[in-house]
């Protein structure tokens, strides 16, 4: 079977990595790519952002599988354009996108379905906004409604903070919109799912590590690091978020008219209460898909295939009985102000000891240049968390790009908390 692979970043070099394990693909196709999907795919010059030249290609090409890696596409509709022309497709529709596309759709979901959640309202009129803040007091959680990059959410300590954000996001712009949290307490996980429309099976759980800087310091980023499995979602913790959480989302979402098929990323917050639902992303993880595929023991195209045929009812994924670290390394500057095109000198050669995986790079010629803010994801697995982060760790060593920094202690909850097993 032919495919095309949407997207550009880590997340996809490490979807295409694994795509290309399977005996049942033929082609695979990826744009628009990256200088590491190349060595795996053909890389074709499409604007995916443009439904019709996606269609047509894959009809000049005869591919039997588009999967849709970023969540700009999928909240576009593009899956809807290629389902509509009869080809199969991995990813969600524009209307069930909305779980990632508006934070707003999601709560109002979760008020209906009875989903453990934190106390809400939402805003389009800045000076509500502000007075509601006032009257809330801080800590207090600011998020823009619609997509951010995974950077649209200030947890504010601070009431000033609070409203600098609701200043920042309703700031005259044509539909602008806004939800505002309560701030809730425990340690996050993430927990995935693929979803046929009707039924959710568990793919693994991960944790991430949103800040910049070492210690959980500094600025959201769209992640510097992860590592899976995530150990304190403990079996009957992720039973109980299955139950609660991602079963009542299926069926509000069956009930609304808008089935949900893919994958579900659920970011949990672990509570005093049981876990609550953080938000949704209709999408892989990026940084945390490279450790999923690392981890990964099934052919991942059947699974894949599952989803966009419907039926999920045989997949029972398998895993190795392995962690896996991701460590990204991130141009200087990043999150904010930062240059492209620095060079990239050396990169460590992939073995069994780690992966690079490339977000964003680019030729330059024959030189390889940093392009973007998180560039490199190195990825390794080992019996335990610690384990595999020595061995990430030790390939970043090789890594010849002075412009580029990483944390130095991604996976250090897991690290602390001297866990046995890693069972997803």
């Amino acid at each position: 079977m032919d495919i095309l692979l949407i997207g550009s970043g880590g997340r996809e070099h490490a979807l295409a990595w694994k795509l290309t394990s399977s005996p049942d693909l033929g082609r695979l196709y990826a744009a628009p790519g990256n200088p590491g999907i190349a060595s795996l795919a053909e890389i074709v010059p499409l604007d995916v952002t443009d439904a019709g030249r996606v269609l047509d290609f894959c009809r000049s090409r005869a591919i039997g599988l588009v999967v849709v890696g970023p969540e700009a596409p999928l909240v576009a509709g593009l899956a809807d354009v290629l389902r509509a022309a009869g080809i199969l497709v991995f990813g969600p529709s524009g209307a069930a996108a909305r779980l990632e596309g508006s934070k707003g759709f999601t709560k109002d979901l979760c008020a209906r379905m009875d989903i453990p959640t934190a106390a809400y309202r939402r805003f389009t009129d800045r000076e509500e906004a502000l007075a509601y803040v006032r009257a809330q007091g801080a800590p207090i959680v600011v998020k823009a409604d619609g997509l951010a990059a995974g950077k649209g959410v200030v947890v504010a300590t601070a009431i000033d903070e609070a409203l600098a954000a609701v200043e920042a996001a309703l700031d005259g712009t044509p539909g602008a919109a806004i939800v505002v949290e309560d701030c809730l307490f425990g340690e996050e996980a993430s927990l995935f799912c693929l979803c046929d429309g009707e039924r959710a099976v568990l793919f693994g759980t991960a944790q991430d590590h949103k800040r910049a800087f070492d210690g959980d310091q500094g600025p959201n980023t769209g992640g510097m690091g992860a590592y899976s499995p995530a150990l304190v979602l403990t079996p009957d913790l992720t039973e109980e978020a299955m139950r609660r959480i991602v079963e009542p989302t299926l069926l509000g979402m069956r009930a609304a008219g808008t089935p949900f098929s893919g994958v579900l990323y659920a970011g949990l917050i672990l509570t005093e209460t049981g876990p609550q639902l953080i938000e949704y992303n209709v999408r892989f993880g990026d940084p945390e898909c490279q450790t999923l595929m690392m981890r990964l023991d099934s052919d991942l195209l059947p699974l894949l295939l599952a989803c966009a045929r419907g039926d999920l009812s045989e997949a029972r994924p398998v895993w190795r009985e392995e962690a896996a670290v991701c460590v990204v390394a991130a141009t200087k500057g990043y999150p904010g102000a930062f240059a492209k095109g620095s060079p990239i000198r050396q990169l460590p050669e992939d073995d069994d000891r780690a992966i690079v995986f490339h977000a964003g790079t680019k030729l330059l010629g024959d030189r390889l240049v940093a392009d973007g803010g998180r560039v490199l994801g190195v990825t390794a697995t080992g019996v335990d968390v610690a384990e595999a982060a020595v061995k990430a760790y030790a390939a970043l060593e090789e890594v010849d790009w002075p412009e580029g920094f990483w944390r130095t202690d991604i996976g250090h909850r897991a690290i602390a908390r001297d866990a046995d097993g890693t069972a997803a």
